[in-house]
């Protein structure tokens, strides 16, 4: 009997809405990356004041999350997005759908037209992408 010796991988975690820290971690990882923690310390510190540590353990922790990836080369792990800042967004939305608008597109549409205020661009805009040819979706 041949036994199956290929490793078993943990099945990746469900995504699920990113935390305001997280977000802030990503958006510096998408613009940067490959990049070691420094550099997003770097990157964060003039706005947000982080410490090394504080990044450091962040960052991490969305390895553990699935969110981040890293690579060691020598002595120096270089960290990578998990997820495209596309993805990220769709649960987001999705989230937002769900839980303010019990998952209706429509009311939330209305919504952000009647109480944003949208301008005459935007609301140009919004017909064009409305009247296009429909993009297959994956």
């Amino acid at each position: 009997m041949v036994r199956d010796r290929t490793s078993k991988r943990p099945a990746t975690p469900k995504l699920r809405s990113l935390t305001d820290v997280e977000w802030v971690i990503m958006d510096a990882v998408w613009e940067h990356q490959p990049c070691a923690a420094g550099t997003v310390q770097e990157a964060l510190h003039a706005h947000r004041g982080w410490a090394y540590s504080t990044v450091k353990t962040t960052m991490d922790r969305m390895v553990a999350k699935g969110l981040l990836a890293t690579r060691s080369i020598r002595y120096l792990q270089l960290f990578t997005a998990a997820i495209s800042r596309d993805e990220a967004r769709r649960v987001e939305v999705r989230n937002l759908l769900k839980r303010a608008f019990d998952g209706a597109l429509t009311p939330m549409i209305q919504f952000l037209v009647e109480e944003e205020g949208l301008s005459a661009t935007e609301i140009k805009e919004l017909r064009s992408l409305l009247n296009a040819p429909k993009r297959r979706r994956d």
